[in-house]
């Protein structure tokens, strides 16, 4: 997969940012990065870690993203490529499977991710 990520990617929260929208701490954000239960990108003129705001609804992390990044992730993707997946159009679902997740069929979207030759 290409470095696309941060250009498939409209809203991105700095750590601070997220810990905010979720009601947690910067360090429990970091946590849950090491934990693949969110992903980060570098972007920026800083080159800083930053999490795709769609990832956060009504305060919390859209239901289905952490397990379907662990699944990512046992597959061998790095958190751009996870994200890049995330964001890219699939004609199967349709539609991206991060909006997908936001509608709450993240089920389709786990086992498209749990086929990921």
């Amino acid at each position: 997969m290409s470095d696309s990520a941060p250009f498939l990617v409209d809203d991105l929260l700095t750590l601070n940012e997220t810990a905010a929208a979720l009601g947690i701490s910067p360090n429990r954000v970091r946590q849950l990065l090491r934990e693949h239960s969110l992903a980060a990108i570098r972007a920026g003129t800083e080159n800083q870690p930053r999490i795709p705001a769609a990832f956060v609804h009504d305060g919390a992390i859209v239901k289905g993203l952490p397990g379907t990044l662990m699944v990512l992730a046992d597959h061998g993707f790095s958190d751009s490529e996870a994200v890049e997946w995330l964001f890219a159009a699939d004609e199967s679902l349709p539609g991206r499977p991060i909006d997908a997740l936001r509608e709450d069929r993240g089920k389709e979207v786990r086992r498209r991710a749990q086929v990921i030759d």
